[in-house]
């Protein structure tokens, strides 16, 4: 009989097959509080990662967007006045998660030229070359097949297109690398106990971060997914990198 295929959730190994859920199950607890966790965990940056994101896209009027991993809301926030009259597609697995986002962007009155689509970023439901940019934000690590979203991302991008992941990297600076451990695995599950009544999902999210491919992993696996130019620019000493790349 053959065994079925694993994979991490965290630091524990799980069947492939089980990931989906078990991310499913975290984004569901924190969604609510998730803006709020966040601004706690980063200090505030994570807000000036995201702007300097959405800054250096290359974005522009008329540019239709597919924003991955969607969530609350916040990166097509701020896409959305740099599309103009173009589009920007709010895609996420979790409903709750859309629907938090959905909800502030409403309270904000940003309702023209937005869309939401409940999807699985490893078998996108639009057609091939549909999109100018894809973006995906603190995002992939939580995808089960990595190179099989990398994959649907190359297809729905016109020639042309762009690929732009933000994501949580690995920290470049060796002085800071125990700090930034120490903040991660003991003082994150204790503010997520405290604020969100939740310490797991937080020490999943923290566990997530380490096992997620380094810098140049993540530039070699997206140029066999077919994407050409790929760049990395490390932000904050690594902690997170903007990683770009193209379809020609």
């Amino acid at each position: 009989m053959t065994k079925p295929s694993t994979t991490h959730f965290g630091f524990r190994e799980v069947a492939e097959d089980d990931k989906a859920r078990l991310v499913g199950e975290v984004f569901t607890s924190v969604a609510r509080r998730y803006d709020i966790m966040n601004d706690l965990m980063s200090f505030g940056v994570h807000r000036l990662w995201k702007r300097h994101f959405v800054s250096t896209s290359g974005v522009r009027t008329g540019d239709v967007v597919l924003d991955l991993a969607g969530g609350t809301g916040d990166i097509a926030a701020l896409l959305l006045p740099k599309v103009g009259d173009g589009r920007v597609v709010i895609a996420d697995i979790n409903g709750d998660m859309l629907r938090v986002g959905r909800d502030r962007l409403i309270d904000r009155g940003m309702l023209r030229g937005l869309d939401y689509a409940q999807v699985d970023a490893e078998a996108l439901p639009f057609p091939d070359q549909s999109f100018d940019c894809v973006t995906m934000a603190f995002g992939l690590r939580n995808v089960t097949r990595k190179q099989k979203a990398l994959g649907e991302i190359h297809r729905v991008l016109k020639p042309g297109g762009r690929a732009l992941i933000l994501e949580f990297s690995t920290v470049r600076e060796p002085l800071l690398k125990p700090l930034y451990d120490f903040h991660s695995f003991s003082v994150l599950p204790r503010i997520g106990k405290l604020v969100a009544g939740d310490d797991s999902s937080y020490r999943y999210l923290s566990e997530s971060i380490r096992k997620h491919p380094d810098q140049a992993t993540l530039k070699a696996m997206m140029e066999e997914a077919g994407l050409a130019r790929v760049d990395v620019r490390n932000l904050s000493a690594g902690i997170v990198a903007i990683h770009r790349g193209y379809r020609v």
